[in-house]
């Protein structure tokens, strides 16, 4: 991140700010300044308002490029949510802030689930709201006016990052902008009295909080079990600690998947005891009005360390959530402090008008993110509904460049909206790496009783009368069990399962000899292209990403493997007159002397060819990369496109090849203009 740019007047006056502040190293271990639950709305100028975030609390420290990130009880942050920690590296001063972690949408709301089960980039764009500023660059400025706190933060803030956001204060009307807020779905809104000052661990009323929907953060005292309920459990029994004492506030059974239920049972285990931990037994098989004939359940009593949020509609008179909805669990809230929060009325805090403004701001970032956080050696991701598990996670495939098993997921789920079209539908010949580049590769056709039941495949016999079946492309899914199988490379057919006998594009492969140069290679590709312009005819060039180059031409699936074999020799025929000191066309490398060998043969049926945008198990983790034809020139590198660089370099781009798939030529008219000018 960069440093605003400030004019004089505005650097002027954050001087004047900060000299209100005192010196200080930066403080360390601040717990959070709280805000008290009020009932309703009001307008009152001494105000500002902002939205209520609904995600986890953090504080963050920023220190000569170390980054610490808190939750309210002092857990870290830092290694979990590792992109908000990442940007906030790359801060260009010191400083501490306080905020929100949360996921948003494309809507701009926060989704407290999805930051829960967030472990990387795919899981949901991750954001830091930050809405106040304590410590700046060698300043203490927690003894300052809100305000004037919020003042520095707004202008020092740098804007080049999306993960790290301003929160937005609106500072005309708190009862239009709860009104604005509700509408929009927002968990609600916050007041802040714009003289308050910092005061670390402390709720008091100068800042407040007004909830659109009731929510309550409770303690897990135990579970029940409805007689003959299939279930991992009926119910969850909730409560709160009042003056000391954890009292009971009723039951929640709604809001859990059956996979959600398993993984609560697994932290429920070690916590399970025969003391009830609630100050008095509650009764769980309680009739009510609503139930009048209870099921029969058990309990099982846990020691009340474990927090979640449920939401309700309101508290009954013995003090029990009525419609309770189970929200989430709380990793970042201790047990002993979660107390019950009784809404006080507004008027009693403050006298009873915010223009209307962009209240959230959705995500930003565009395309696929990381599949796979940075710390967990095995996980496991819902693609396209089938769930995949990625093992061996920092097993390195590259070793002179440091590239692991991890960073090949990454760069494949990224991107796979690039390759899938040059995949999808075609047999895949699988050429398995799974100890790396270097160690030993074997190909797999058959995946016959081996491919997951989701997978596409294709029949095939073999010459001794066997019936096998070839993994066949198609999304995501696909793409990634090639990857965890040890596929660094993709290579599908030239043709697809509905034309298997018609191949999509010719293909003609520049493979030089050791005693080539890749100068030698581009003159030769340079050559094609001349050769191609005097038939009038498009092609495709890519690096092959090992030391060649590779250029398609789109057939449409009109011509055989055959006529296209034919039309390929034609063109490679050409260019090896047109260079003979250094081209050859002869199949045998014994019969080309050293000479880069012009492949047409390629064009057969079942024959492979590592497609667009593939990863090669090459030394310096190179990419097969599509390239405009002005870029055919003189200090072109194969390095130049690597497993790092590449998806830039696509989303920039967008897709050059994509006009290999399209509409094919008009092989006989090629074939006349070609006769004319090369006879």
């Amino acid at each position: 991140m960069k440093k605003k740019k400030l004019s004089a007047a505005e650097k002027k006056n954050i001087a004047a700010l900060l000299e209100k502040g005192k010196p200080s190293k930066i403080p360390v271990n601040i717990k959070p300044m709280l805000a008290t639950l009020v009932n309703e709305p009001f307008d009152d100028p001494d105000w500002s308002y902002e939205v209520k975030w609904d995600g986890y609390r953090a504080l963050c420290y920023i220190n000569k490029g170390e980054v610490s990130i808190a939750s309210r009880n002092n857990k870290s942050f830092a290694e979990k949510y590792y992109t908000i920690t990442d940007a906030l590296k790359k801060w260009p001063a010191d400083a501490v802030l306080d905020g929100e972690l949360v996921v948003v949408g494309t809507d701009g709301k926060a989704n407290f689930s999805a930051l829960q089960n967030w472990r990387s980039e795919a899981d949901g764009d991750l954001v830091y709201y930050a809405f106040d500023l304590l410590w700046y660059d060698g300043v203490h400025i927690m003894g300052l006016p809100l305000s004037k706190r919020q003042a520095i933060l707004a202008a020092v803030l740098p804007t080049d990052d999306d993960r790290i956001r301003l929160s937005e204060v609106f500072a005309s009307g708190g009862i239009d902008f709860f009104q604005a807020a509700k509408k929009m779905g927002l968990e609600g809104i916050m007041a802040k009295r714009m003289t308050s000052l910092y005061t670390p661990d402390a709720r008091n009323r100068e800042w407040l909080k007004i909830k659109v929907n009731l929510r309550q953060e409770v303690v897990i005292g135990g579970f029940t079990r409805n007689e003959g309920s299939s279930k991992q459990f009926s119910s969850l029994l909730l409560g709160v600690y009042e003056n000391g004492r954890f009292e009971y506030v009723g039951k929640v059974g709604t809001g859990f998947s059956d996979k959600l239920q398993k993984e609560m049972i697994k932290e429920f285990t070690p916590l399970i005891t025969k003391k009830i931990p609630f100050a008095s037994e509650p009764d769980i098989n309680k009739p009510s009005r609503f139930r009048p004939n209870p099921p029969n359940a058990a309990a099982t009593w846990l020691k009340p360390s474990l927090v979640c949020e449920v939401s309700f509609a309101e508290v009954t008179t013995d003090g029990v959530f009525r419609h309770p909805s189970f929200e989430g669990m709380r990793s970042d809230k201790k047990a002993s402090d979660v107390v019950r929060e009784t809404a006080s009325p507004a008027a009693e805090t403050v006298l009873i008008a915010e223009k209307n403004n962009v209240l959230v701001k959705g995500a930003e970032h565009s395309g696929s993110k990381t599949l796979l956080n940075p710390t967990e050696e095995t996980q496991t991701k819902k693609i396209k509904g089938h769930s995949l598990t990625f093992s061996h996670l920092s097993k390195v495939y590259w070793p002179e460049d440091g590239y692991t098993r991890r960073d090949m997921f990454n760069y494949y789920y990224q991107a796979a909206e690039f390759i899938l079209p040059y995949l999808k539908d075609r047999p895949l010949s699988l050429n398995r790496f799974p100890g790396g580049i270097h160690g030993k590769s074997f190909y797999q056709k058959d995946v016959k009783g081996k491919a997951p039941d989701w997978a596409k495949t294709f029949p095939y016999t073999t010459s001794e009368g066997e019936d096998k079946e070839f993994l066949v492309g198609g999304d995501e899914a696909t793409l990634l069990y090639m990857a965890s199988l040890g596929c660094i490379e993709m290579n599908p057919w030239f043709s697809t399962i509905k034309h298997p006998d018609n191949p999509d594009y010719c293909v003609i492969d520049l493979d030089p000899d050791k005693s080539n140069t890749f100068e030698q290679v581009i003159t030769a590709a340079q050559e094609v292209k001349k050769i191609l312009d005097a038939m009038e005819i498009t092609g495709y060039v890519k690096t092959s990403g090992s030391t060649g180059i590779h250029i398609y031409i789109p057939l449409g699936a009109k011509y055989s493997y055959d006529q296209s074999q034919m039309f390929g020799r034609l063109i490679v025929t050409i260019v090896q007159d047109q260079l003979p000191d250094f081209t050859s066309t002869e199949r045998q490398i014994k019969n080309r002397n050293g000479k880069m060998y012009l492949d047409f043969l390629q064009n057969r049926p079942g024959a492979i060819i590592a497609c667009p945008y593939s990863l090669r198990p090459k030394i310096g983790a190179t990419v097969s990369m599509p390239l405009h034809w002005e870029e055919i020139k003189k200090g072109l590198s194969m390095k130049d496109f690597n497993i790092e660089n590449s998806i830039a370099r696509m989303k920039a781009e967008g897709d050059l090849f994509k006009g290999a798939l399209q509409k094919g030529i008009d092989m006989k008219k090629a074939l006349a203009k070609a006769q004319s000018i090369f006879s």
